[in-house]
Formats: C-alpha cells, structure tokens, sequence
C-alpha cells in the first residue's frame, strides 16, 4: 500500500492516496440524489420478502465470483435450513455467510478485533486460522504471470492499522472511504484467503452504518455479472500506486445497483404487495390516510379496497366507525403468504 503522508502541528496522518476526479464528483451526487428519493419514500424499509431476496443476491454473487456453484435456489433451501446436495466446502462457504449476513448489525466498522471475528466466522471450517493475519508472502497468479505481489506478512499487521486509523480518523464521506478500504485491503491481502469477500463484505458494513439501505442493496450481483471489470480496476489502481479507478469502478456499480433496486420497488404495486411490505413497516394503530402517505400514488378507493382485503386476512382488526375509523395491525400475523 501506498500512503501519503499529510503534515500538521500536532502529528502526521498517513492516508491512502487518490484523486477525487469529476468522474466521482458526479457518481456521488447521483447517488445522493438517490439515497436521498429512496429515503424520501417508503423504499428505505423493503418488505422481509424483498430483504431476503437481496441477502440471497448478494451470498451467492460475492460467493460466485470466489468459485462457488451453487445456485440461488440451493442458497435459499439452506436460508431456510433445508438441506441439499452440493460440494462440501461450497455449501459450507454458504452457510458462514448466511450467519454474518443475518447479522450485519453486530459488526462494527472501524474496529479492527470486529473484522477479525468477521473474517473467523466467514472461513470457519475453511482455513487453517481463521480470523488471523497471513504470516507468509503471497501473490496472485494468472496463467505464468504474476498479477499481484502483496506486501510481505510482516508489514501487515501495521498496514491494516493504518488503514483502520484512515476509517476512524479520515473526514472524507463514507461513499469514498469504503471504495478505499475496499481496494486497499484488497492490495495487502492480509489473509491467507476470503480476502475478496471480507473487502466486498466490509465497505457494505461501512456504509450500511451511515446509509442503512446497504444492508439491502446487492451490488456484490453486477461485480459478479462483469468480473473482469472488477479485477481490471483493481490492476488500474494497482499500476498508478492510487485508488482512484478503483474508487470510480465501484460508485458506478452502486450507483446502477441503486436504479435496479428502485426499479423493482417502483414496479407497478399490486394489492398483495401494498398490504405485505405496510403490516412489515407498521405496528401501531392507523387510519387510512396514514396507509394513504405510505403509497401516494393510489386512491381513497384503491386505499379502502386494500384495508378491506387486509381485514378478511385479520392482518389488522378494525376500530371506530365512518371518519373515526382507524386499523390496529393483529398480533402475530404472519403477513401474507
């Protein structure tokens, strides 16, 4: 890794260089716009439906791109503990992965002893040490040519330090300072493997901390549709010693990941759809204007015709009558199937 050093009275900081280029200025307030429309609408909160299908995207793209075989389908039996029959080591790559994207919450961002547990939990039973720096040298090797000699081992542990310093410390917004841990972690190759899928799980545990619809958002599925992309940034970034096409690569595959995400909750809603992700959101009383600021696009009519469904499916239960009527959501409902 590279490092700029940036001088000051009190000490000197050591930050990752990279140049923040009109390409990234315009990437960002694109994906502010949209950060800024989702949250503005109900699609900050997708329905558990949509939750699950995003997580099942997301294990099986950034799984897929490490070599695993299996399909979403197969992903989504094990999601729901069933078994199946596969490659050992690649059912075994799911099922770590399940438990740390169900539990996304746990992790913490800047904390180093965070991304050790992470990293344990992802290759448990995969590995030998887990969750443990590398203390031998590597490279990656692509036909008979070295693409990437990463540093020695015994640099690692104060590379990685430095780069959680620059998490911690660095004032620069959360869209940047992921892109380059991403691609700086990537460069020290601090384990012995599951480097690309800690670099890939961690910018998405950045962000979701200071925009929460990452948790929900799969960008891991357009790196996987284009790979070569993906390892020709990193390999741009590599030659110019700075992060910078690197950091370009991937607003660019948030910023088409976040139009695909609101596409498909912007589809054409039907009834079943309104009801499921409303009773997900909701769970005090509310009339029907309330249930009308939700989906704004529909009518009073539309709106009563809904409550009414929702009421023969004793998904709510109804209170007061005419102009005082208001709905209290059932206890236990299992939503709708």
């Amino acid at each position: 890794m590279i490092v700029s050093l940036i001088a000051s009275n009190d000490s000197i900081k050591m930050n990752p260089p990279y140049e923040i280029t009109p390409k990234i200025l315009n990437l960002i307030t694109s994906i502010s716009e949209k950060i800024g429309e989702i949250n503005a609408n109900y699609l900050n909160k997708p329905s558990p439906k949509l939750r699950k299908q995003n997580r099942i995207k997301t294990i099986h793209s950034s799984l897929k791109i490490e070599g695993n075989t299996l399909t979403e389908e197969q992903i989504t039996a094990l999601l729901e503990k069933k078994r199946i029959i596969g490659p050992k080591k690649d059912i075994l790559e799911v099922l770590n992965a399940i438990e740390i994207y169900e539990n996304l919450e746990k992790y913490k961002p800047n904390d180093e002893k965070s991304f050790f547990k992470a990293h344990q939990s992802l290759m448990r039973n995969l590995m030998e040490g887990p969750g443990k720096y590398r203390k031998q040298s590597v490279g990656i090797i692509k036909g008979s040519i070295i693409e990437h000699l990463a540093p020695p081992f015994e640099n690692v542990p104060y590379l990685m330090k430095d780069l959680f310093k620059y998490l911690q410390s660095s004032e620069e917004i959360e869209l940047i300072k992921s892109c380059v841990f991403h691609y700086e972690m990537e460069f020290i190759h601090p384990f012995l493997d599951g480097n690309g899928r800690m670099g890939r799980l961690w910018q998405t545990i950045i962000l979701m901390e200071k925009y929460p619809i990452f948790e929900f958002l799969p960008f891991e599925t357009m790196i996987s549709n284009d790979q070569e992309h993906y390892y020709k940034a990193l390999a741009a970034s590599d030659k110019s010693g700075k992060s910078t096409k690197f950091i370009e690569y991937m607003l660019n595959v948030i910023d088409v990941s976040m139009n695909d995400l609101m596409d498909f909750n912007n589809r054409t809603l039907t009834e079943q759809n309104r009801l499921e992700y409303f009773v997900s959101i909701n769970k005090k009383a509310f009339s029907r204007k309330d249930y009308m600021n939700v989906f704004k696009d529909i009518s009073s009519s539309t709106a009563s015709r809904d409550l009414k469904k929702g009421l023969k499916l004793n998904l709510f239960k109804k209170l007061g009558e005419n102009n005082k009527t208001t709905y209290k959501i059932s206890p236990n409902n299992n939503g709708l199937k």
